[in-house]
């Protein structure tokens, strides 16, 4: 389970603009979905959102089945504050991403951070099997983690590190996947730290 009170605590005490994982344009998100060529006629699902600009972002370049999904609802409030009538246009939804049920499919899953949290076993099984449940046929996950020489623990929590091809393996490998592209991020928090990320751009490999 994922722990609401610890993230609503997070963005209470902290804001928007304090979190270490805080950023004005999410380049690198956006630089993948080019990359790998999500138009914006594709759906699309940011899981762990929170307060990001990701939903803003694809808003305008026109997006129109934008889905975010937090366990915070204090971090979700503040995007929709900050989007104003522009919020009406995105579906927000508040839960514990472990438990929750899509009740429809997506063509793009986007995940900056979540993964990397979810160090029990039992806890990577019910991802990864909620993945293949939310994801298009032919779908693309874009998800982005603490590289191996990244940052051990985040706002208080111990997280996993990965390296491209060990984060390729943790989501099932070569059998599940086609990897259409691999990036890697230098991100500086807001008290200046550095934090590196490892990124991949997947597609959902065809059942023989």
């Amino acid at each position: 389970m994922i722990d609401a009170e610890h993230w609503d605590t997070v963005y209470t005490d902290r804001g928007e603009r304090g979190v270490s994982w805080f950023t004005e344009t999410p380049a690198l998100s956006l630089a993948l979905l080019d990359a790998i060529h999500v138009g914006p006629e594709r759906s699309l699902i940011d899981v762990g959102a929170g307060a990001s600009r990701l939903v803003d972002a694809v808003l305008a370049r026109g997006h129109t089945d934008v889905t975010a999904l937090d366990v915070s609802e204090q971090g979700l409030a503040v995007a929709r504050k900050r989007l104003g009538a522009a919020a009406e246009r995105v579906h927000w939804v508040v839960s514990d991403l472990l438990v929750w049920r899509p009740g429809r499919t997506f063509d793009v899953w986007h995940d900056r951070a979540v993964f990397h949290f979810l160090r029990d076993p039992d806890a990577r099984a019910r991802y990864l099997a909620l993945l293949d449940s939310a994801l298009q046929d032919d779908g693309v996950a874009v998800i982005g983690t603490f590289a191996e020489d990244g940052p051990t623990a985040c706002s208080g929590l111990p997280t996993a590190r990965y390296s491209p091809d060990e984060l390729l393996d943790a989501l099932g490998g070569t059998s599940r996947w086609v990897e259409l592209a691999r990036r890697r991020e230098h991100h500086t928090t807001p008290s200046g730290a550095d934090q590196s990320f490892n990124w991949l751009a997947l597609q959902r490999r065809s059942a023989p």
